[in-house]
């Protein structure tokens, strides 16, 4: 057989290449449920596939970066290249499904929002904010988000028993736009005058 030719140091780096995979696919496991450390508790955990997405796109990367510096530490030179560039093209792959939300529906949205939200809610009770402003603002994001968290599990535990309302087909969304009623509240609630420099900054993000 042919393995029965190769060298000591070949058959050793042939070895690095399960070492290698291996390495890789805990780091993303451990991506992916790091992602997850800092939500408010532990009941707000639930999959998430643009989590998911994202870990493994930082695999791809970890992949590019760790080959790239251990590069001669591997055999052969095309298996190399091939590893490559097949991390670059996962690496768009997951960018793409992450950015376009492609794969997500009701469920899986609500499922993945959940944990979004209460990372908002840790955040929002536990930063040490001494501006009242801020702390009027955090306590809105908090009443706001407990309540959606709520929502969200009702409207998950009756689509999962009674089914979707509607046909199916995906309803288009509002504007992510801000409009001139959002920054006139917006700048309501600063209580001091907003300057015409960054009144012009926020005109030029709509």
């Amino acid at each position: 057989m042919a393995n029965e030719n190769w060298t000591p140091t070949e058959q050793t780096h042939q070895s690095k290449w399960p070492t290698f995979a291996a390495m890789i696919a805990t780091s993303i496991v451990t991506m992916f449920v790091l992602k997850y450390s800092n939500v408010y508790e532990a009941g707000h955990i639930w999959f998430s596939q643009t989590r998911m997405w994202m870990a493994l796109m930082m695999g791809m990367a970890m992949i590019v970066i760790m080959l790239g510096f251990m590069w001669g530490m591997y055999r052969t030179f095309i298996t190399k290249v091939l590893v490559m560039v097949g991390a670059v093209i996962g690496f768009a792959l997951f960018l793409f499904l992450a950015r376009s939300q492609a794969t997500v529906d009701d469920q899986a949205y609500m499922k993945a929002m959940i944990p979004h939200h209460s990372i908002a809610v840790l955040t929002s009770r536990r930063a040490q904010i001494s501006d009242p402003r801020v702390r009027e603002l955090a306590d809105a994001i908090i009443e706001a988000q407990v309540k959606e968290i709520a929502q969200m599990e009702l409207l998950l535990e009756d689509i999962e028993t009674n089914g979707e309302m509607g046909d199916g087909t995906p309803l288009p969304p509002r504007t992510a736009a801000l409009t001139p009623e959002l920054q006139a509240e917006a700048e309501a609630a600063v209580g001091r005058e907003v300057t015409p420099e960054r009144r012009e900054e926020l005109d030029s993000s709509r």
